[in-house]
């Protein structure tokens, strides 16, 4: 029965319907009830760096908001030093020209640029191209703007990479938009220049936007790669990048997206519409951080391979299995045979041991038999995140043993 209350109340917009809540935003709430002063939950969950930016940045940012003259409002694409800061980056990166004028856009960090570029390209209906495993945010995108999903593969036995053979043998011709992410998330796949190359062909064949999503290309990757740099991309690729994960200014909000002069601008006139230009205090600080020296890298990179040690060990208590070569922040592992349900399981983990760690369902139907380890915890947590896990191992060996022998008595 209808009451008048039901016909009174606010309905919300059809477009959220089959969008769900970020899992970490429902998650982290959970996790955050059970940590206590004497026993706090360690996060090996989310890809959140714990690390400064370095001082440099730091310093320009205390500088320029010191100054009362900065505070305003500022110009939807940015001060121009910054976009020339983000073009030398890219040439001496990824060996990429691009015209600071025309072919960089600055982000307030890069994942609301997925959503710019979303709405600006795709119509209702439009097939878009998403990863499986992949970002959960290339779909929930894609269902605001009405965007038809389509998954693309990552196969376990290509080393997870993507099965482009299946793909050619599909209909590509209502698709609008390709989400791609190397080096990956979450199975931290690298992809080489051939990769690159037949996945900028298939876009220039069907003609549809390629956009790689581009913020690991500088952890535990000894060769960065930008879509930008290869033959024909020009036409056909944007590539979203940040300074949230590669120079530990998650919090800060600072991304970008680059490629051809028309694209950017297709960009701009949605994202002059949703905000009013970033703070100029960011802004100089993101010039600072663009100019980090390879030591300052170097000895980030030391850290995570020390982290990434512990990671495996944690890993190999749990009779994981994972590829040794993986970049960016992550561990991506395959969760033992006689696991059934990942979800419960990783849930037993954490109240157990009060040791979270990312199950892999979340990043898609691949991933279902996965599990994910953040790399963005002291290595002294990780330790202790070790051992809590190796005593809970034992006590359950320990227990399943009495069980078996009271049986036989």
């Amino acid at each position: 029965m209808i009451t008048e209350l039901d016909r009174n109340m606010i309905k919300t917009a059809d477009r959220i319907a089959n969008v769900e809540e970020y899992y970490f935003s429902r998650k982290l709430a959970e996790v955050r009830k059970l940590d206590t002063p004497e026993l706090p939950v360690i996060n090996l969950g989310i890809g959140s760096p714990d690390l400064a930016p370095s001082p440099a940045t730091v310093d320009a940012l205390i500088k320029s908001a010191e100054n009362p003259a900065n505070h305003g409002y500022q110009n939807y694409k940015g001060i121009p030093a910054l976009r020339q800061a983000i073009a030398d980056f890219y040439r001496k990166t990824y060996h990429v020209t691009l015209d600071a004028e025309t072919m960089i856009l600055p982000l307030m960090g890069s994942k609301e640029g997925i959503m710019h570029i979303a709405m600006a390209f795709a119509n209702e209906g439009d097939e878009v191209l998403i990863p499986d495993p992949g970002y959960p945010t290339y779909e929930s995108v894609a269902k605001l703007v009405g965007a038809k999903i389509r998954t693309y593969e990552m196969k376990e036995s290509l080393d997870w990479g993507v099965d482009v053979e299946a793909l050619k043998h599909q209909d590509l011709s209502k698709v609008k938009i390709m989400w791609v992410n190397f080096p990956h998330m979450p199975t931290g796949r690298v992809a080489s220049r051939h990769e690159m190359k037949v996945l900028v062909d298939l876009a220039r064949k069907h003609k549809f936007l390629i956009v790689n999503d581009n913020p690991y290309s500088l952890i535990l990757n000894d060769a960065p790669l930008s879509i930008l740099s290869i033959e024909g991309a020009g036409d056909v690729a944007l590539e979203l990048n940040s300074l949230s994960k590669s120079h530990n200014m998650a919090g800060w909000r600072i991304g970008w997206v680059a490629g051809k002069k028309e694209f950017i601008e297709a960009v701009l006139r949605v994202k002059s519409n949703m905000d009013s230009g970033m703070f100029l205090g960011l802004q100089h600080a993101a010039i600072a951080a663009l100019k980090n020296d390879q030591d300052w890298f170097d000895e980030l990179n030391t850290v995570y391979r020390g982290r990434a040690v512990v990671a495996k060990q944690i890993l190999d208590e749990l009779e994981c299995t994972y590829s040794a070569k993986q970049s960016g922040l992550f561990l991506w592992a395959r969760a033992p045979h006689q696991v059934g349900d990942v979800e419960k399981w990783i849930d037993e983990i954490l109240y157990a041991t009060k040791v979270f760690i990312t199950p892999g369902f979340i990043f898609g139907k691949t991933g279902s038999k996965h599990v994910r380890i953040s790399l963005c915890a002291p290595i002294e947590k990780m330790g202790e995140a070790l051992i809590r896990i190796r005593q809970w191992r034992l006590k359950a060996n320990q227990h399943s043993s009495t069980k078996v022998k009271a049986q036989h008595l």
